[in-house]
């Protein structure tokens, strides 16, 4: 019997249009090729921590790329919130560096430092200097670092320095349980051990118990023992700053996201509070909008399509009173059919739900009324939840200082090393990463123990928890002038001084810092 022919393709080059998902790169139907490009290089010198983060790693047609360099190139894309099948776009950062860099009140949650120089000082501390470390921090020491240390591996100040630079405090202490992200971290909690979630009483105890540390924390602020500390949930997270701090001159918290639902249960209780975002950017249209307007009028443009292209007009409140006098007026009023008042509420109240869960939702209370906010927040039940995996699991409390009832944990670090290309070929370079929720005080403290370390040079790639971004929104008025004074809050007076700066980042943060020459420069 004949064996069956095999059909036949349905055209001329249906073999070069389909390719044999099981054939290797060699046998595989080759594309034309374009002109090959000149690798980038770093400037001259030859220092790898010169050489722009994208290019770590072996160049094309260098030999087969390893694993580890692989998943490093994907780690410093991901930190960098960049799309795998998208191309790089080069970061933008400030021409003219400067000795300081603004203050980032958004927690991160990963850090990546890369040098020319080893970061093999910063593994296998001592039990001496691990010791040492935790009793600086708790005795708030000040240690004072030489601007270039020639041997980090040798010298007991600065890993005791760093050890000290990694601390934070914590409550709930639940080990086997991530406590921080909490808002999106239903799927990493799911399938823990949650005692708690059936038990009303021991929620109850829970509850009670992190109260107590909550007061304790907001008493310490009100005190100026406190710089700040973070009320983490799994709908929202509160930042309460002393006073003295992000430029203001009285105790602020800011609330991020927010929903109307949670604005107008504050309201209720008497909460004075503004929307800072909303406001700029409601300003800020208004602005380029008269702009833009007179533009076209000294252009001699007709007034059609400048308001056209001015977008959408803010909706006025005297638009939606309620009043029809204007259809008397025509003699239609038995005619039309008027909005029954619930959808002229709902009418005005679009623009505000709209910001819900969005960054310019960013809701910024002031004074006394953080006061009222603690109470607020203590009794309000959309603060825990009630359904799923985060269940009766009190709010996650962060701290750079002791408080009652808080955990001393530390920040994980561990240095790796790769490759990277220099002028003339590829050069070694380390990197150290820093994973947990690092505070604002920590980032500083990290880049003044750094710096000597590493001789003035070297690049951090940053990964915040997006939702906190919004606290880098202005807390005080520009005019505002402050006169508090923190010297006993436990921060390094450098990290204060930053600190007390007004915030600059508005709803972004830092995504790349770089040192070179002990001056910095970053992007956000």
């Amino acid at each position: 019997a004949e064996a069956p022919a095999a059909p036949a393709p349905r055209g001329p080059s249906a073999a070069a249009r389909r390719r044999n998902p099981f054939s290797s790169l060699d046998n595989a139907p080759q594309r034309p090729t374009a002109a090959p490009q000149p690798p980038a290089t770093a400037p001259a010198g030859g220092d790898p921590s010169a050489a722009p983060f994208w290019q770590v790693g072996p160049s094309p047609g260098s030999g087969p790329v390893s694993r580890f360099n692989f998943l490093r190139v994907y780690l410093m894309l991901f930190l960098c919130g960049q799309d795998l099948h998208s191309p790089l776009a080069v970061p933008k950062v400030p021409s003219s560096p400067r000795q300081e860099f603004p203050a980032d009140w958004s927690i991160k949650t990963r850090i990546l430092f890369m040098s020319s120089q080893p970061f093999s000082w910063a593994e296998h501390l001592k039990a001496q200097e691990e010791a040492q470390g935790f009793a600086q921090h708790c005795r708030a020491t000040e240690t004072t670092l030489p601007q270039s240390v020639q041997e980090p591996r040798l010298c007991t100040e600065l890993r005791c320095a760093f050890q000290q630079s990694l601390v934070y405090w914590l409550h709930p202490s639940l080990p086997w349980l991530p406590l921080f992200p909490r808002i999106g971290a239903d799927r990493k909690i799911a399938g823990k051990a949650c005692p708690w979630a059936q038990d009303e009483g021991l929620q109850q105890v829970l509850m009670s118990d992190w109260s107590v540390s909550f007061t304790s924390l907001y008493n310490l602020l009100r005190a100026r023992l406190c710089p700040y500390f973070y009320v983490c949930s799994a709908q929202f997270s509160v930042l309460f700053r002393a006073a003295g701090l992000a430029g203001s001159d009285v105790p602020t918290a800011a609330i991020a996201p927010t929903t109307r639902g949670l604005r107008e249960a504050m309201r209720s209780e008497g909460i004075e509070f503004s929307l800072p975002l909303l406001e700029e950017s409601r300003t800020r249209k208004r602005k380029n909008s008269e702009e833009r307007l007179e533009t076209e009028t000294a252009d001699g443009l007709g007034g059609g399509s400048s308001v056209e292209d001015a977008g959408e007009p803010a909706p006025s409140d005297d638009d939606d009173d309620g009043s029809f006098s204007w259809l008397e007026e025509m003699g239609v009023q038995d005619k039309v059919k008027k909005p029954d008042t619930i959808s002229i509420q709902l009418r005005k109240e679009k623009h505000e739900v709209q910001v819900d869960h969005r960054p310019e939702s960013l809701v910024l209370v002031r004074g006394s009324n953080t006061f009222t906010l603690l109470n607020f927040l203590i009794s309000c039940r959309s603060l825990v939840a009630v359904a799923g995996p985060q269940a009766g699991l009190p709010p996650t409390l962060l701290s750079p200082v002791a408080f009652r009832g808080g955990t001393m944990q530390t920040l994980k670090a561990r240095s790796v090393s790769g490759r990277a290309r220099v002028q003339g070929g590829f050069e070694d370079v380390f990197s150290l990463e820093v994973l947990g929720p690092i505070l604002p005080h920590a980032l500083h403290a990290l880049t003044l123990v750094l710096g000597p370390a590493q001789r003035g040079a070297f690049r951090a790639l940053l990964s915040p928890h997006e939702p906190s971004a919004a606290f880098n929104a202005r807390a005080a008025p520009p005019q505002e002038a402050v006169h508090q004074d923190l010297p006993a809050c436990g921060l390094h007076p450098k990290t204060l001084d930053q600190l007390s700066q007004c915030p600059t980042l508005g709803k972004s943060s830092l995504r790349l810092l770089e040192m070179k020459d002990y001056a910095y420069t970053w992007k956000a």
